[in-house]
């Protein structure tokens, strides 16, 4: 129990700062709303959300993320009912963050709208529909936060300074690889707030475009899997079969994406 709390707590403070962060700068008579440096706001915003989503979730290990709870699955480092546990906590942290930030914004979804600037505030979208491109997009994304993670988790910092060393990473990834697809790298980031915009009764909403909404999903528990693996293969003299199917995924998708834009 105090796993399921841990884990729900630190993804409600992510998603609260994250996707409250969204909601400032794209809702109507915000003060935040049309700055100018909008996606530099919105990578160090969320970075400075990890980071204290981590804090807030050091009891259970601060995973916050299924692709980071599956990574570690797939390499035994966690067992399945500790695996359930953590991505239950992190689906009730998100979708009561999400209620919140409905409710702290109320009077500025009237003044919106822009449907898919609503839509935005909770989920992503890609800059170009380009199906097997945006999955390999989170993908390699999400394979470049675990593992970045691994190689923090074997250094010594200073006491209380690994979360900080995590927001930089996430803030890395989004300024270097987010510009393609709004870089969820965490499907709780995504589909429960995504499925929020849906139930929540939002004025003037549109479509929740719940046909994109397996490639954030998808995309990011490959990459872990695979950012986990590939580091015990590389560094820890380890190999299981979720490696090679890890990969063969990553390399199938490479496959398509390239057919997709042979043109």
């Amino acid at each position: 129990m105090n796993e399921i709390l841990s884990e729900a707590i630190g993804t409600f403070v992510l998603i609260l700062f994250g996707c409250g962060l969204n909601a400032g700068l794209s809702l109507n008579k915000s003060f935040s709303n049309k700055n100018s440096n909008s996606w530099a706001v919105g990578t160090f915003g969320w970075g400075l959300a990890v980071t204290l989503g981590v804090y807030a979730a050091s009891y259970s290990g601060s995973h916050i993320n299924p692709a980071v709870t599956f990574g570690l699955l797939s390499s035994g480092e966690i067992e399945v009912t500790t695996a359930f546990k953590y991505i239950l906590g992190q689906c009730i942290g998100a979708f009561i963050a999400c209620i919140i930030i409905y409710l702290h914004y109320l009077p500025h979804w009237s003044q919106t709208d822009d449907k898919s600037a609503k839509l935005g505030v909770f989920a992503t979208s890609p800059s170009i529909n380009s199906k097997w491109s945006n999955l390999n997009s989170e993908l390699i994304g999400t394979f470049a936060l675990l593992f970045g993670l691994k190689f923090i988790g074997i250094n010594e910092f200073a006491q209380g300074l690994n979360p900080i060393v995590v927001g930089a990473l996430v803030c890395a990834i989004g300024i270097s690889l987010g510009g393609t697809t709004g870089y969820a790298i965490n499907p709780v980031r995504d589909f429960i707030p995504r499925l929020s915009h849906y139930i929540l009764p939002i004025k003037g909403k549109g479509n929740s475009n719940f046909t994109y909404s397996w490639v954030p999903v998808v995309g990011p528990l490959v990459g872990g899997v695979l950012g986990v693996n590939l580091y015990g293969f590389l560094f820890e003299n380890t190999v299981n079969v979720y490696l090679y199917i890890s990969l063969a995924i990553f390399l199938f998708v490479t496959a398509l994406s390239l057919i997709e834009n042979k043109n």
